[in-house]
């Protein structure tokens, strides 16, 4: 399967997300490829607010059936979440279980205006009633296959398919 260009992806991002951008928004990543995308739309979006980062490990509702990310990241949110408008992202939206997590988590820091969700692909195969405004992508991919999203050594993105379960993960 020929997967789309993930640079490419996030260049029409950008621009789907850019005219809803005002002096209240502000960026949240979900590590890790959340945060790679996160960093990069700060950067072109230009805005004021400080970039945040969660790690949702400890919020997700499926945490006895997959055990601890061996790799968890501290959650920062560096701005007042009390009335922003935040902007999650994520790398792959699949199930939404990550996303409930990390809006489970934004509001421990307080109650946002709104919160709008971001992701680079949307890969269908919801278990909750999640839906992003802004998508780079929408595949359709089988239940077996893990789509990643990766940073090479010169921090270009790009996107893998696996099989679950196999041991190049």
């Amino acid at each position: 399967m020929q997967l789309p260009d993930a640079e490419q992806l996030l260049v029409s991002l950008t621009g789907a997300i850019k005219p809803d951008v005002t002096a209240s928004t502000a960026l949240v990543g979900i590590y890790t490829g959340g945060v790679w995308l996160a960093e990069r739309l700060h950067q072109e979006l230009g805005l004021a607010l400080p970039l945040g980062t969660l790690d949702v490990s400890f919020y997700r509702d499926d945490f006895g059936q997959i055990g601890l990310h061996p790799q968890v990241k501290p959650s920062d949110i560096p701005f007042e979440v009390e009335g922003s408008h935040i902007i999650l992202i994520d790398d792959v939206l699949y199930t939404g279980r990550t996303i409930r997590a990390a809006i489970n988590e934004l509001f421990d820091y307080g109650r946002p205006t709104s919160i709008r969700l971001a992701a680079l692909v949307d890969r269908g195969g919801r278990e909750l009633p999640i839906a992003a405004k802004y998508v780079g992508a929408t595949l359709a991919l089988p239940s077996d296959k893990m789509l990643a999203l990766e940073k090479d050594m010169d921090g270009k993105l790009g996107l893998s398919l696996y099989n679950k379960n196999s041991p190049e993960q």
